[in-house]
């Protein structure tokens, strides 16, 4: 089965995103726990929870994703940054204990010029605290496009960091690749596809990638830029995209868009992808 999505506003509950996704003929959905640019998060209210996972049962949802804010950088210069990423973080995953298994994503964060060395341990060390948390939880690190001091925009740096984490099992803490994201950190995911999953397998494992964020990209590629652009509009390509998502290796794993659209265009791209899916 086909799981896609798009990234869809939590300003009404859950309920009201579940029934907007079936609006746009999705069977997923993205959304912020609290503002994308951090602060306080509204209270979780379980009537309305309860009666999503009703509505996502009876429509065979697959798993749905948050997203952390674009503010958490637990490898921040800052110590105060630190400690905002760590309490956000906890915060997040407690409430995702009120939707029990589905999946949290994150940004690894930048590093703003202290190196590898450095930013990696200080994400491990956040993980190690949080990940106790999510009991119920898979976390999800996302790929990067390598702008600035990213961290995440190499598969190595994304296995060195599950790698060194306490509690690594691939149900636990796995990956989220974002197709625009890759594509401008150097993954040629359109004219190798084959050998760029063969790459992630060989140093992550295809076990950890549980989500895709599917966007296409107003760059080039290798362009090291995060500019993302509507399906068919970009550099991938609607040819690529259609592609990608029906290699096999790919097949019943969530995917969310996250073109710069309105809810229209979303439900156009998801119409228009699900007409082209030919796996089943």
């Amino acid at each position: 089965m086909l799981f896609l999505g798009a990234h869809l506003s939590s300003s009404n509950g859950f309920e009201a995103m579940g029934k907007m996704a079936l609006e746009i003929g999705a069977n997923t959905f993205q959304f912020f726990l609290r503002n994308p640019r951090g602060g306080a998060a509204k209270d979780i209210n379980p009537k309305d929870v309860e009666t999503f996972l009703n509505l996502a049962r009876n429509n065979q949802f697959g798993k749905i994703l948050a997203h952390a804010p674009y503010t958490l950088n637990p490898c921040s210069k800052d110590a105060k940054t630190r400690e905002f990423a760590l309490q956000v973080f906890a915060d997040d995953l407690q409430r995702m204990e009120y939707l029990p298994n589905n999946l949290y994503n994150f940004h690894p964060g930048s590093h703003v010029g202290q190196g590898l060395e450095i930013a990696i341990p200080q994400i491990v060390e956040i993980l190690n605290e949080v990940m106790p948390v999510a009991k119920h939880t898979t976390v999800l690190l996302e790929t990067m496009s390598g702008k600035g001091s990213e961290v995440g925009s190499t598969f190595q740096e994304l296995a060195d960091i599950i790698a060194s984490t306490k509690i690594n099992a691939p149900e636990r803490l796995g990956v989220c690749l974002d197709t625009c994201h890759v594509y401008s950190a150097g993954y040629d995911i359109i004219n190798h596809l084959d050998d760029v999953l063969d790459e992630f397998d060989r140093i992550i494992g295809l076990e950890r990638l549980h989500a895709i964020h599917l966007n296409d990209s107003m760059t080039e590629f290798n362009s090291h830029k995060d500019r993302h652009e509507k399906i068919g509009l970009g550099t991938l390509g609607k040819e690529g995209i259609i592609r990608f998502i029906n290699h096999s290796k790919l097949r019943e794993i969530p995917i969310n868009l996250e073109t710069p659209n309105e809810l229209d265009g979303y439900a156009a791209e998801i119409k228009m992808l699900r007409q082209n899916y030919t796996l089943g």
